[in-house]
């Protein structure tokens, strides 16, 4: 058996572990001592004079100054110099008290007037577009086979945008039977002897997109075979360069337009033109009603005819319409007409009620959207054109003020329907 014995520790090792000092001077401990010693002071100070402070002051804020000179700057005296004391309490009409509640509001929670008529010139300027660009194509007519070829070679000198552009070329062949003047407004018009013209697009093609270039080339044709009462001389062609959005609308950053008549295209013809401010075309005119209804806060909106120009008797075409209206920055759900037979004058004498959802109207807008579908084959729609009716912030249009005098009165009048 061993037994273990617990034998002491050396006596020098003890002595050495109480040898053990810090391997600083003296001096610099006085020092340290000193800075602290300092240090402790100057907080004692300044808690003292803060202590001080909070016991000989009145606690006052910024907010409460401002608006006691709001509420009783108007009860301040000529002769009462920098006086600003408030007045004496008395009773005072109610509308006086809604003033100065209001100008205490208007001053310190609302921007002023002039920042706001700034901004809205801003957003007038930023809606101004600068046109960049130019499209290369060739026209080509085949008097043999009475076709029309069109190719659309190369789009050049797009501005880049912050987004990728994706860049496309619509083109619309559009024929009219008269010769005139484009308006919006066909009651216009009749009063100065002018009749409108009436366009109708007979072909419609898209070139394919391009992805990622500002200088897209494309080299896609296109044919359509002209029949002998469609003459050169009546025809245009309309194409649209466009910027591909797959979740919004299509942006068009310029415009081109051949009058065909005007060319000698017997032969191969290659041009190159420069991009234009995009502009629509007049094809057809709509016959609106319009009541507005103050008490139920309603307005009545009545399609009663629409005209537009023919060029092919088909049985099965038909119309419908799609109105849709937008009060104070709010869209309420639009309403559709019945399917009518297509004819010169389709006649539809169709009403809506629309409840407007906040009162006053600072800013209204009606849109009236047609399209024509078949009515024995597959249900496919294709837009026909559009027009807009409303009120904005600083105008409004000539229908929508006859509708604010005649109150409670149907105010029918003719717009133009643009593509």
């Amino acid at each position: 058996m061993v037994l273990m014995i617990d034998q002491p520790a050396p006596v020098r090792l003890l002595s050495a572990a109480g040898d053990l000092r810090m391997p600083f001077p003296d001096l610099i401990k006085y020092c340290i001592l000193g800075i602290s010693i300092t240090l402790l002071l100057l907080a004692l100070g300044i808690l003292a004079w803060q202590a001080f402070r909070c016991c000989t002051q009145t606690p006052t804020t910024y907010t409460q100054q401002v608006s006691s000179n709001l509420l009783y700057s108007d009860m301040k005296p000529r002769t009462a110099g920098n006086y600003s004391e408030a007045p004496s309490t008395r009773m005072e009409d109610a509308s006086t008290e809604v003033h100065r509640l209001s100008r205490c509001l208007s001053q310190g929670s609302f921007p002023s007037s002039e920042s706001t008529e700034a901004e809205g010139d801003m957003g007038e300027q930023d809606n101004v577009k600068k046109v960049d660009g130019s499209l290369r194509f060739s026209v080509y007519y085949d008097q043999l086979q009475s076709q029309l070829v069109v190719t659309v070679l190369q789009v050049e000198g797009l501005v880049e945008q912050k987004h990728r552009l994706q860049p496309f070329v619509k083109l619309s062949l559009m024929w009219s039977d008269s010769v005139g003047v484009e308006v919006e407004d066909s009651t216009d018009d009749e009063a100065e002897g002018m009749a409108p013209v009436l366009w109708t697009v007979l072909q419609e093609w898209r070139t394919r997109i391009v992805k990622g270039s500002c200088s897209p080339l494309f080299g896609d044709q296109f044919s359509c075979i002209l029949q002998e009462h469609k003459e050169l001389r009546h025809l245009n062609l309309r194409m649209e360069v466009r910027d591909f959005d797959k979740f919004s609308r299509n942006t068009v950053l310029g415009q081109v337009r051949v009058p065909l008549g005007q060319l000698k295209i017997s032969y191969p013809l290659e041009l190159q033109e420069d991009l234009q401010i995009p502009q629509k075309d007049l094809v057809g005119e709509v016959l609106l009603s319009l009541k507005f209804l103050p008490t139920s806060q309603r307005i009545e909106v009545g399609l009663l005819k629409v005209k537009t120009a023919i060029t092919e008797m088909c049985s099965d075409a038909a119309l419908y319409a799609r109105i849709s209206v937008q009060c104070n920055q709010c869209k309420l759900r639009y309403q559709k007409t019945s399917i009518v037979a297509r004819c010169l004058v389709t006649v539809f004498n169709e009403v809506f009620m629309f409840s407007l959802p906040d009162f006053p109207l600072q800013q209204c807008k009606i849109v009236v959207s047609v399209f024509e579908t078949r009515t024995t084959r597959k249900p496919t729609k294709h837009l026909i054109g559009q027009l807009a009716v409303g009120k904005e912030k600083s105008s409004e249009d000539k229908h929508w003020s006859l509708m604010m005098s005649s109150v409670r009165q149907p105010v029918a009048k003719w717009h133009g329907l643009l593509n």
